[in-house]
């Protein structure tokens, strides 16, 4: 499974210097709300802009720990061992990953759900996540609509789904 670098797609290191203890007992899904990408050049454009904005908006960097275009690929941004600022209180004890793209009405590219599972099965595998890991949507630890309505009902039926943290 490919990860495609934060210094391949942004040009430079991730600004994110706190480490994330290992293995992590939480994976958040999330949506970005932003137009969705199919191709290199659309998801390349969006998550370069992304990170733009979060950083003049205030943030240290872009906020997930990894985000998933369209296109199949994922993207690192605090990666594994960097603490994101995708989910207030959580940060520290897991990893977001971020849809591109906006799924209350509707599900992300079938490429990109399976990429989402490859990458969670990968983190296991490499001991970035904790075997007994919970799966949880974004709302269910803020107040947000994130993942979105359609990507909510999907991911209930993933592997590792939990009611509550």
């Amino acid at each position: 499974m490919e990860i495609v670098p934060v210094q391949e797609w942004s040009g430079e290191e991730s600004l994110r210097k706190d480490i994330l203890a290992n293995p992590v007992n939480i994976a958040v899904i999330q949506h970005t709300v932003t137009p969705e990408c199919d191709s290199d050049v659309e998801c390349l454009d969006y998550l370069r802009r992304m990170r733009k904005n979060a950083i003049v908006g205030g943030f240290t960097d872009i906020p997930y720990s990894f985000m998933i275009g369209g296109n199949g690929k994922v993207y690192e941004g605090a990666g594994w061992q960097r603490i994101g600022a995708h989910t207030f209180g959580y940060n520290a004890k897991s990893i977001g990953i971020g849809f591109i793209g906006d799924f209350r009405d509707k599900l992300p590219t079938s490429k990109a759900l399976q990429a989402a599972k490859d990458l969670l099965v990968y983190g296991v595998e490499n001991k970035h996540l904790a075997e007994d890991y919970k799966l949880l949507g974004h709302r269910q630890l803020t107040n947000t609509i994130s993942p979105g309505e359609e990507l909510y009902t999907e991911i209930q039926g993933w592997p590792q789904w939990s009611e509550s943290v």
